[in-house]
């Protein structure tokens, strides 16, 4: 008997873990991007990782629906744009 319950906690502990995931994993190139189109409303060029700072950032470029290209910069950990 404490065997399964060991079992079925391990296997609590497991689901919750893995469903807590995506709000301590990095960002993805795509969310990047799905970010700096939001941000802008224009249509992403390219998307770069590189560092800034002690942090690593995504490096998006866009155009916006005026014509100006614009560089947004996504924290590839928290996602916070600027």
């Amino acid at each position: 008997m404490a065997v399964n319950a060991s079992a079925r906690m391990l296997g609590i502990c497991v689901v919750a873990l893995t469903l807590a995931a995506p709000a301590w994993a990095d960002v993805s190139r795509d969310q990047a991007a799905a970010e700096a189109q939001r941000q802008t409303g224009g249509r992403v060029l390219s998307v770069d990782k590189t560092e800034s700072g002690r942090r690593t950032v995504w490096r998006v470029k866009v155009v916006t629906p005026r014509g100006e290209v614009r560089m947004v910069f996504i924290d590839a950990g928290a996602g916070a744009g600027g």
